[in-house]
């Protein structure tokens, strides 16, 4: 039986770009909570990667084998850039996905966290921005393909990630100069506008933007996403995750919960929600502040608690569980995952805790302020 697709997505007069996946997604949201994956960065990290394990085949002799242009950056040091290991390392990553699949996700995210040619720009691999966000939905839907094969009852979706940025655009990275700004909405609806792309055609059933500090990059990234599917005629779902960064409760821009859900609405997204920088419990108060005033689905997928003085996440599965749990038992969320430190054993326990519970139900249409 079809749920109707009831949110504020209906506003929009452009048909889905995947009918049937979109009918899926709407239909398992109405049953049950759903799981985002964990963290991609702390798997990677288990297979202690060197520099030549970063590069590959296609860039060991610092140059990009597969581009007839000789990229002079290709001779600087690329380790760290997990984004390129979608073509340097594709069964690792792959790995990764179906470790989580395994674990239960239903929504796995891309490797493309910073797959935009901002950030690119740190290893000069600019000109790869297209080609990793295609490659990196096309192996994450390759790994959903193979785990709704072995459980038809359970679909797969493939969001398809948009990170920050290292930039900011509403303020300056400079005390000395504040009216000073390293990017501009321009520069970045630019490069999103070339991620979005890669991702629709690498076959993303949702778009998200996320760990969101800054509202005004969000906004760029989701006018890209608006330009892109009105050049097609169609859309797919939005996900909106933003980032309070620290026990203020706002985010780096200055918003409250609340004022940054306010502040997107408009883009009619599947869901808002919050991720990275807090663990769950220092994350509860601001989850319910979003639960209570937002129209569509909400979403949290908090780090593995607070990082220790070494940078690493302390907190267990059971432990992060637990927290998550009583986020579903008390109506605040529809989709809960994992963020930094969080690996498929604490995927595999939030499974476990929110089975059965009752998802959050959507207010009636008349009770959100316009």
């Amino acid at each position: 039986m079809n749920v109707p697709i009831q949110n504020t997505q209906t506003q929009s007069t452009l048909p889905w770009l995947h009918p049937e996946r979109a009918q899926k997604l709407y239909n398992a949201l109405a049953q049950r909570i759903l799981i985002i994956d964990g963290a991609m960065g702390t798997m990677l990290q288990s297979y202690k990667l060197d520099e030549g394990g970063y590069r590959g085949e296609r860039f060991a002799d610092g140059r990009d084998t597969q581009h007839t242009h000789d990229h002079a950056g290709h001779a600087c040091d690329l380790e760290g850039d997990n984004d390129l290991l979608t073509l340097t390392q594709p069964k690792i990553i792959q790995a990764v996905h179906s470790a989580y699949l395994d674990a239960g996700a239903d929504l796995i995210e891309t490797n493309t966290f910073n797959a935009t040619s901002i950030s690119q720009a740190d290893y000069h691999l600019e000109h790869l921005t297209y080609e990793l966000n295609r490659e990196g939905a096309r192996l994450a839907h390759e790994c959903c393909v193979a785990a709704e094969a072995k459980a038809p009852q359970q679909p797969r979706f493939v969001i398809g990630v948009l990170g920050p940025t290292s930039r900011t655009a509403s303020m300056s990275p400079d005390v000395n100069n504040p009216g000073f700004r390293n990017t501009s909405f321009e520069e970045l609806a630019q490069t999103y506008a070339e991620a979005v792309r890669g991702l629709l055609d690498g076959g993303s059933d949702i778009i998200m933007v996320e760990t969101i500090f800054d509202t005004l990059n969000a906004k760029a990234a989701l006018y890209a996403i608006a330009q892109e599917f009105a050049r097609r005629g169609a859309r797919v779902p939005i996900m909106i995750s933003g980032t309070i960064t620290d026990l203020s409760g706002r985010t780096l821009s200055g918003q409250t919960p609340e004022a940054f859900y306010y502040s997107v609405h408009h883009a009619q997204p599947l869901s808002i929600g919050l991720n990275c920088a807090l663990g769950a419990t220092e994350m509860r108060a601001y989850i319910d502040a979003l639960a209570q005033v937002a129209d569509c689905y909400v979403s949290a997928h908090p780090n593995a608690g607070l990082p220790n003085a070494f940078g690493e996440y302390d907190e267990t599965p059971e432990q992060m569980a637990a927290t998550i749990g009583e986020f579903a038992k008390s109506g605040l969320v529809n989709i809960v995952g994992g963020c930094c430190g969080t690996t498929p054993a604490h995927i595999r326990a939030i499974v476990e805790a929110v089975r059965g519970v009752t998802p959050r139900s959507l207010p009636a249409q008349d009770s959100v302020a316009a």
